[in-house]
């Protein structure tokens, strides 16, 4: 499995005020990563545009940037939908056990038994515990609590990721 080496940290939702600022929805687990970010990227359908951090605040779960590579509201206009990138030696240090969502999309999902369940497709951030959303070898979707009942073992380097299946959560 090939790694990327970028990482979105968030998606500009619209422009703010006049002077280029963009209001971001932060797609990081701590939004306050933002306070010490210096560089970023951001992610057009054609290109990478690199950006400069001028200034950080924080409104209502959002986060407003002045990048020096978005000099008005017109520019900020043109960047709705648009992801915020940072390059992988910028991130924030995982802990013990932890992993980006984007090294594990694409992870074969095996059974405590060596069954192959299908792959792993999005990782749903639901508050409570986080979700593994897998196509199935038939082509259905299977949702995976991530809980330490039901994920055994996750191995990025390997490939794939060793669940206990609770009975019941095939027919759901």
């Amino acid at each position: 499995m090939e790694k990327t080496d970028m990482l979105r940290v968030g998606v500009i939702t619209s422009p703010h005020g006049i002077v280029g600022e963009v209001n971001v929805f932060p797609t990081t687990d701590d939004p306050n990563r933002f306070r010490d970010l210096k560089k970023c990227y951001i992610s057009t359908k054609n290109k990478l545009i690199p950006a400069a951090v001028e200034s950080v605040k924080f409104f209502k779960g959002t986060v407003i940037l002045k990048l020096d590579a978005v000099p008005d509201r017109n520019m900020a206009e043109t960047l709705r939908k648009c992801d915020l990138m940072i390059d992988r030696e910028d991130a924030v240090p995982l802990e013990e056990g932890e992993y980006f969502i984007c090294d594990l999309i694409g992870l074969e999902i095996i059974s405590e038994d060596g069954e192959k369940i299908g792959v792993l497709e999005d990782v749903l951030q639901t508050g409570a515990n986080d979700v593994y959303s897998v196509k199935c070898e038939d082509g259905k979707e299977l949702l995976i609590p991530v809980t330490d009942e039901c994920v055994k073992n996750i191995d990025p380097e390997g490939g794939k990721i060793t669940v206990h299946l609770l009975p019941g959560l095939r027919e759901l």
